[in-house]
């Protein structure tokens, strides 16, 4: 099996179709097409159904293509280690992180990183933080910036804690609880209409749990995947919501009321990384530059 059977295996998959493939690795569609047969060959099975219009993966074809994407970035971490040795950081550092990550300033962290490593290519993607760990363990995205809902730590994932803050409600000025203007628990909360994130991101799935827990039911009737439509939303006062406590100061006209009988640091900011030996040199200097902490080759 070689390094380029694999490449374009995973290029195939990621477009669903030859073309489209070839013309990103800039190969012929007829050796982009050998080099797959040759792969199903050795591994004697088909790996994409093919149609006219597209090409979807196989059982076989999903089962290899995890695994091919961790060997790809394994290889490509061993290149940008070596690069790292003899003094150059070059290659590509691919971040994740949710909106509004607290305790990170992606833009500014990201402009220092350039300007100290200008031979390093950075590409970044928004999402969810179940999606995100997800990426990182599969090699995808080099590191994250998301929130911990669970126990990260596993056999291609580790979380790096950043920052803690408690969830707060925020609701119109005119509401009643705004009147009233005192903390509240989640069963002061029931029967109210909610403005909340996709079941993906991290503030959701902590709010989801911190009602579960308390054994109050809430309805989602206003589901939103940006911080400033949910901020908007509020303050045309079609509903509350329960947010990380630094977005009160994202919208001045809403009151903010502290949520009680919840966990006072549930809201937990972490870097999600692979094990520190497959950590690449540019995730470990871009951790540094985070941190203030010297970079060292082996940890991040």
């Amino acid at each position: 099996m070689e390094l380029r059977h694999l490449q374009h295996f995973v290029a195939v998959a990621e477009d669903q179709h030859f073309t489209r493939a070839a013309e990103r690795l800039m190969v012929s569609q007829s050796g982009l097409s050998a080099s797959i047969r040759a792969l199903e060959r050795e591994l004697q099975t088909p790996l994409f159904v093919r149609t006219t219009r597209r090409v979807t993966l196989t059982p076989a074809g999903r089962a290899l293509l995890g695994e091919a994407e961790r060997i790809l970035a394994q290889v490509r971490a061993a290149h940008e280690a070596v690069a790292a040795v003899q003094g150059v950081l070059r290659g590509m550092l691919a971040l994740g992180t949710e909106q509004c990550i607290a305790g990170v300033d992606a833009a500014r962290l990201l402009a220092a990183f350039r300007g100290r490593y200008p031979d390093v290519e950075i590409c970044l993607r928004q999402a969810g933080s179940a999606e995100l760990a997800e990426e990182v363990a599969a090699g995808r995205l080099d590191l994250a910036f998301a929130v911990r809902t669970a126990q990260a730590d596993t056999e291609q994932l580790r979380a790096v804690p950043l920052t803690a803050e408690p969830m707060t409600v925020l609701c119109h000025r005119s509401h009643r609880l705004a009147c009233a203007g005192a903390a509240v628990t989640p069963e002061d909360l029931g029967g109210e209409v909610f403005v909340d994130f996709h079941p993906d991101w991290g503030p959701r799935r902590i709010t989801d749990a911190a009602f579960a827990a308390a054994g109050v039911r809430r309805s989602v009737a206003l589901e939103v995947n940006d911080v400033h439509t949910l901020l908007d939303l509020v303050d045309e006062n079609l509903g509350i919501a329960v947010v990380p406590r630094h977005f009160r100061h994202k919208r001045a006209s809403l009151t903010a009321l502290p949520l009680k009988d919840t966990d006072e640091s549930a809201y937990e900011t972490v870097a999600l990384l692979p094990p520190p030996q497959a950590t690449s040199p540019a995730a470990r200097a871009l951790m540094a530059l985070l941190t203030g902490a010297p970079e060292h080759r082996g940890e991040a």
